[in-house]
């Protein structure tokens, strides 16, 4: 259960034994009951301007975004679900920025509330660098159940792990 490794005792607990019980997949269902059939944000274009419409709407002043794109390198075994990445480069007397987003493959085929909170998440990244408590209340401000679609996304990948 390493994607929930964080939450306490009693809900993976639960978690589990939903798991042994053949349930963790129906109780999925019933809160994303187009589970597995993915969603329409399957190119790298339709989730950019997923993402920059999520950023137009709720952080319109932040830094603009250069590319937004899946990853088949993000490995969720390592815990990675997305990633920001900032390049800096000088061109003449200016220092230029560029913001990425990337976004494991895998969400390809899950709901689009899990891509929504990733991308959420990596968005605040662009005003805080740090998990911190103003993180996380950028999180909530941009999708307010944040933590519950995290905490879903988080069990989906755990039944996909029991899969394997």
């Amino acid at each position: 259960m390493k994607y929930l490794a964080h939450y306490s005792e009693g809900l993976r607990a639960q978690v589990q034994s939903l798991l042994d019980e053949g349930q963790l997949d129906a109780w999925l269902r019933r809160r994303y009951p187009a589970l597995d059939e993915g969603h329409e944000l399957q190119s790298n274009a339709a989730l950019y301007n997923f993402a920059v419409g999520i950023k137009r709407a709720k952080m319109a002043s932040s830094r603009p975004l250069s590319k937004v794109r899946y990853c088949d390198k993000i490995s969720t075994l390592n815990h990675a679900l997305g990633l920001h990445t900032y390049a800096a480069r000088v061109q003449g007397a200016k220092v230029k920025t560029k913001h990425e987003i990337r976004v494991a493959s895998v969400f390809k085929r899950g709901p689009v509330e899990f891509v929504e909170m990733i991308v959420v998440h990596e968005l605040a990244h662009l005003r805080e660098r740090d998990h911190n408590k103003a993180f996380y209340r950028l999180c909530r401000h941009m999708l307010p159940d944040y933590d519950r679609v995290e905490f879903d996304m988080r069990v989906w990948l755990t039944l996909i792990d029991t899969r394997r």
